[in-house]
């Protein structure tokens, strides 16, 4: 029975993806996700977080395997048999038809071969999908680049955003130093009262903590891009300070429609989703092959020899033939084709085909 296992991991990319190439051009892409789970401390109350690293492995070389294994399936298959045996006690002579009393030893050789003619078109359907799967695994490699790529510009992205927070958290806190020094300056003026001063300071400590908090997120985003791109020395880690000019793109003319569009024939999840449709078809297809009759062409060769001594008709015995002689003399051929029709299989081909459509 065919079964489908399927996850759906979300996380956080913790490093860049390891690619092994192989000379063939088959890649293995190893990658860790990073999945975290909060929850509520029952008896404490307190925020907890669990963070768990999973490792994820994108095996192109596998795929590149199961279309061989299709191939292979359009080929015969080739068997070779040998035996020796010993027959100890009251036996039939296989030589000379006679029961006796004796020890005999046989040597039997046999090959058999089997093809495939016909079998709902299954092998057919099978290398299909195996193509197809190969073209989603490779869909599936240059949608990790791609992911990689947008990972590593939101973190820089995060790191300019939160540099630019944290000078005007610095700004925010040295104007209100100075309206402090005024509302003083006003108080001991007997101007305003003294309660309006107390609120200068409550804002001016307002002010330091987002400054801490400011820096605190910048440390943070520094941290996650110093760990996409697999650096060890991270404290020390900063971006450099560069001014950037604004150059208009003909993009932010285009309407949602054609923006839509265009996004149908190039964006990597919509060619994921495409090809995985016709995976599921060839499935379908696979499935009702089942429910036709199947036709196999089978031949089989077979010889052996004995080393019992051979009566001579005239009381005596005389030794077997030669090895090679017996080889040739008893050797047997059959052949045919073999029709089978499913009839009645317990409804596992009708559900097969019902589990492969959903």
């Amino acid at each position: 029975m065919r079964g489908v296992n399927k996850t759906i991991t979300i996380g956080t990319l913790g490093a860049d993806p390891e690619v092994k190439q192989f000379a063939n051009g088959g890649s293995i892409t190893t990658i860790s996700v990073a999945v975290s789970e909060k929850w509520t401390d029952k008896q404490t109350g307190q925020l907890k977080e669990n963070t768990e690293w999973l490792r994820i492995v994108f095996n192109n070389k596998l795929a590149e395997i199961d279309i061989k294994d299709a191939f292979g399936n359009f080929l015969p298959n080739l068997n070779a048999t040998a035996s020796h045996s010993w027959n100890v006690g009251l036996n039939t002579n296989i030589t000379t038809g006679i029961l006796e009393n004796q020890t005999t030893q046989f040597t039997s050789l046999g090959a058999s071969s089997g093809v495939d003619i016909f079998k709902g078109l299954q092998n057919q359907n099978r290398f299909r999908k195996s193509k197809l799967a190969l073209i989603s695994s490779k869909y599936q490699h240059l949608k990790m680049e791609e992911d990689v790529a947008l990972n590593v510009v939101n973190a820089y992205l995060q790191i300019l955003f939160n540099k630019e927070n944290h000078k005007v958290q610095k700004q925010q806190f040295q104007a209100d130093s100075l309206q402090l020094v005024r509302s003083q300056a006003l108080v001991d003026a007997g101007m305003i009262p003294s309660g309006d001063l107390y609120d200068m300071k409550a804002t001016l400590a307002t002010d330091k903590q987002r400054i801490i908090q400011a820096e605190y997120a910048l440390i943070v985003s520094k941290m996650s891009l110093a760990q996409l791109l697999q650096m060890e020395d991270f404290k020390d880690f900063d971006i450099a300070d560069v001014e950037y000019e604004f150059e208009p793109t003909t993009i932010l003319l285009e309407t949602p429609e054609s923006i839509f569009q265009k996004a149908r024939f190039e964006r990597t999840e919509l060619k994921i989703a495409e090809n995985n449709v016709k995976i599921a078809e060839k499935d379908v297809d696979i499935a009702k092959g089942a429910i036709l009759p199947s036709l196999t062409g089978f031949y089989s060769f077979s010889s052996r020899v004995s080393y019992a001594k051979i009566p001579d008709g005239r009381g005596g015995e005389i030794n077997p033939q030669p090895f090679f002689d017996q080889l040739d003399l008893y050797k047997g051929h059959s052949f045919g084709v073999q029709l089978n029709i499913p009839i009645f299989n317990g409804f596992a081909a009708k559900n097969n085909i019902a589990r492969s459509k959903l």
